[in-house]
């Protein structure tokens, strides 16, 4: 799995050598279906008939004495010493009991071709026995053995040395051809068994791709919901709570409790709006810049905090995940300034400049190092701003307050994805620390053109 870890490849497992695969049981099936050579039934065919046909030929010539009798029940015992010797070989790949198999086929077909001719023709089935239950070398040698039993009984029929040579050289073509054909079958049956094996790898990395690519989805939703959850409904539950706490020391509590329902039917929305897949409700029938307005007049009505949105340059529309980024990111930063900036003076700025845009969230509170915290929300922004391959920079000191500057780009550059950026995992993060999101990357651009106030 070296292609999925960005690591070395892993190593090729080799393929053992076998001499003719078979099926076999519990063996999986090839997507193809099995080779030709893979079914037993054509060999035993073969097999059977090579070995009856001769035995019943020898039985009907009815010639005197006991040779005839002999030679075509040694033929017939093949079959039975196939059923219970050579067929268990093949199907378990027992190389001791293939072994034991072959011998038994040259003590029985040697005696039967010295006493009847028609024996003979038995070799066009043990031959392949031969290949499928021994390896190459071996299986020639057997097959030279099995053909020196006819080629002994010709030489001792005294036929003259024009049949003896005829018979010689038939007997020689034969021995040749079957271990020269036999050798090259096995050689592609091992690459079809290797090929075979490679593609149940291939299979087997296929499901692992599928697996990890579904995990990986799963993973990135839940990221994706965390992040959602984090910069709307846990904000807005949050703020509810502070708008009640303040409506019980108030003796007027009716604006505050007015505010705490506008926030909860808010978060209803933005629950109804993730539920769907949709665009924050903040963005709902608004451009970017009514958004931002209306988040930064919210601050104050919850707070008392000044909060001023300012427009620079030409306000165009961007893309929806940018946008959306960009929401996010004014969400969590006016989170932050609400919970723990005790600050008394926020400005949100946004800077359209030619193909890019710059966002500021700047406040006058009590600010932090930003070196000793990085939090959930923090990172969550972070994350969010890089996927639409925009920078964000984080200022701030102990009692000199926080800006946080975006950067993002300003065409279609941006990613869908950035609706949903993966949000890293909970790590100290007490939804917002100090009052800005940590980052890193370069400060945020400026285009001093016309200025538009809320």
């Amino acid at each position: 799995m070296g292609a999925l870890t960005g690591g070395p490849p892993a190593p090729r497992r080799p393929v053992p050598r076998i001499p003719i695969p078979l099926m076999r049981p519990g063996r999986p099936a090839d997507p193809a279906g099995p080779h030709a050579w893979e079914s037993l039934r054509g060999w035993e065919l073969m097999l059977g008939a090579s070995t009856l046909l001769p035995a019943v030929f020898i039985a009907l010539e009815g010639r005197p004495g006991w040779e005839d009798p002999l030679a075509a029940g040694l033929m017939a015992a093949i079959l039975p010493v196939y059923l219970l010797v050579g067929r268990p070989a093949i199907l378990d790949e027992d190389r001791r009991r293939g072994v034991v198999y072959v011998v038994l086929l040259v003590v029985l077909f040697t005696p039967a071709a010295l006493l009847a001719p028609s024996a003979t023709f038995a070799l066009f089935g043990l031959c392949p026995q031969c290949f499928m239950v021994l390896a190459a070398r071996p299986a020639v040698a057997v097959v030279v053995v099995l053909n020196a039993g006819p080629a002994l009984r010709f030489l001792l029929s005294r036929d003259g040395w024009e049949g003896t040579f005829n018979f010689l050289t038939v007997t020689t073509i034969t021995v040749f051809f079957s271990a020269v054909f036999g050798v090259w079958m096995e050689r592609i049956m091992e690459q079809s068994e290797e090929r075979a094996s490679l593609i149940e790898e291939l299979e087997a990395q296929r499901a692992e791709v599928a697996r990890l690519s579904a995990e990986r989805g799963a993973l990135a939703e839940r990221e994706r919901l965390a992040g959602e959850i984090h910069d709307t409904l846990a904000q807005g539950f949050t703020s509810i709570i502070m708008l009640i706490q303040a409506a019980e020391a108030q003796p007027d509590p009716a604006r505050h409790l007015a505010l705490a329902v506008r926030t909860a039917r808010e978060n209803l929305a933005e629950a109804r709006a993730l539920v769907a897949a949709l665009s924050p409700a903040p963005l709902d029938g608004s451009t970017l810049d009514e958004a931002l307005r209306r988040l930064a007049a919210r601050l104050g009505e919850e707070t008392g905090i000044a909060a001023d949105a300012a427009v620079r340059g030409e306000s165009r529309a961007l893309p929806p995940p940018t946008e959306v980024v960009l929401i996010r990111a004014v969400q969590e930063a006016l989170s932050n300034v609400r919970k723990h900036a005790s600050a008394g003076r926020v400005e949100v700025s946004t800077t359209y400049g030619a193909g890019s845009v710059a966002l500021r969230i700047r406040d006058d509170g009590r600010g932090f190092d930003p070196r000793s915290r990085d939090g959930y929300g923090l990172r969550g922004m972070r994350a969010r701003v890089e996927q639409v391959g925009g920078s964000l920079t984080l200022t701030s000191a102990p009692g000199e307050g926080t800006a946080v500057e975006i950067t993002v780009p300003a065409g279609p550059a941006a990613s869908a994805e950035g609706t949903g950026a993966p949000v890293p995992p909970p790590g100290g993060f007490r939804d917002g620390d100090g009052s800005g999101a940590s980052g890193g990357g370069v400060p945020a651009g400026t285009g001093d053109t016309a200025e538009r106030r809320a």
